[in-house]
């Protein structure tokens, strides 16, 4: 049963418009609200660009037609209705959390409630590379380099085990065990806590080892900073580092518009091209549904043999 929003005055009137520290209150209270980290991080990083909207316009009172404002400054942007939506699912928690907190009027809360994102229509196309272009992208670096030697390494695992970003950031050495004669990443706990075995490839198993061995990484996570003069540093690399990376080596190889999470897309689709089975995919990814599997391959739809290629109707050549 939906708990009923209250307003604990302590004394104090609910407030309309909410100051950076009343935000920044709410704001944990969502985060503490939450158990699993890939929520935590998704609804921190939606509540901050939030923030940094809400206070940069004067004064503006946290109400319904403030929140519909900025459904409209999103949709400008042309993010995606699944984006959209995120975004708002985040602010309303928000101001849930606000109201309950004596923050924020209840009725106010309650007309937040009723902003919702904008209706998902079709299938939203995905960016997959071919083969040719997956070898090129992970041999951009040159294995000279220490720097080079990481990303290298980096790349052929995003790109032959379909990690996600945070699942690379976290990797370690630990994780990589031998199971039914070949190597493997043992229990990686990705997204929703899902736990899964991913099989590493022998020759990403020589491009991580080549990495591992010249950066003298004996314990902790595999991949970590490297200076200009070509020295390790810390203890990891954050995830906005792994988007540079990727990036920058796919503008190196002559490609655009690829991010991270299209290595991912493509290590499935790749998968089938070379036979693999469905549920394997599945298994490879960790993805709970086997429609997303599908989604990640791209199966609804075919450009290079489209169905409208041929019906029949075409000029006589």
């Amino acid at each position: 049963m939906r708990r009923k929003l209250k307003s604990r005055r302590h004394g104090k009137k609910a407030k309309s418009v909410l100051r950076l520290p009343d935000l920044e209150h709410a704001r944990s209270a969502v985060l503490s609200s939450l158990s699993n980290a890939d929520a935590q991080r998704g609804y921190s990083h939606a509540i901050d660009e939030f923030v940094d909207w809400y206070c940069s316009e004067p004064r503006l009172a946290f109400n319904r037609l403030v929140v519909l404002r900025y459904r409209s400054h999103l949709e400008s942007r042309r993010l995606a209705p699944g984006t959209i939506i995120l975004r708002l699912g985040a602010v309303r928690r928000l101001a849930y959390e606000a109201a309950d907190c004596g923050l924020l009027s209840a009725d106010l809360a309650a007309g937040i409630r009723r902003v919702h994102g904008l209706r998902k229509i079709g299938v939203r196309l995905g960016n997959w590379l071919s083969a040719e272009e997956s070898r090129a992208l992970w041999e951009v670096p040159d294995s000279g380099r220490m720097k080079d030697k990481r990303d290298r390494a980096l790349l052929a695992l995003l790109l032959a085990c379909g990690l996600r970003r945070h699942e690379a950031v976290s990797l370690r050495l630990r994780d990589l065990e031998k199971r039914e004669g070949r190597w493997a990443i043992v229990d990686l706990v990705g997204k929703g806590g899902h736990i899964r075995t991913v099989p590493i490839p022998d020759w990403v198993r020589v491009q991580l080892e080549s990495w591992i061995s010249a950066a003298q990484i004996n314990e902790g996570c595999i991949f970590r900073r490297v200076d200009r003069s070509g020295q390790v540093r810390g203890d990891h690399i954050s995830e906005k580092a792994i988007w540079h990376i990727v990036r920058k080596s796919a503008r190196r190889a002559g490609l655009s518009n690829v991010a991270p999470h299209d290595l991912r897309r493509t290590c499935a689709r790749l998968c089938q091209s070379a036979g693999g089975e469905l549920e394997q995919i599945q298994f490879l990814l960790g993805h709970v549904s086997i429609q997303t599997t599908e989604r990640y391959l791209g199966s609804k739809q075919r450009l290079r043999s489209a169905v409208n290629d041929h019906i029949g109707i075409e000029p006589d050549e």
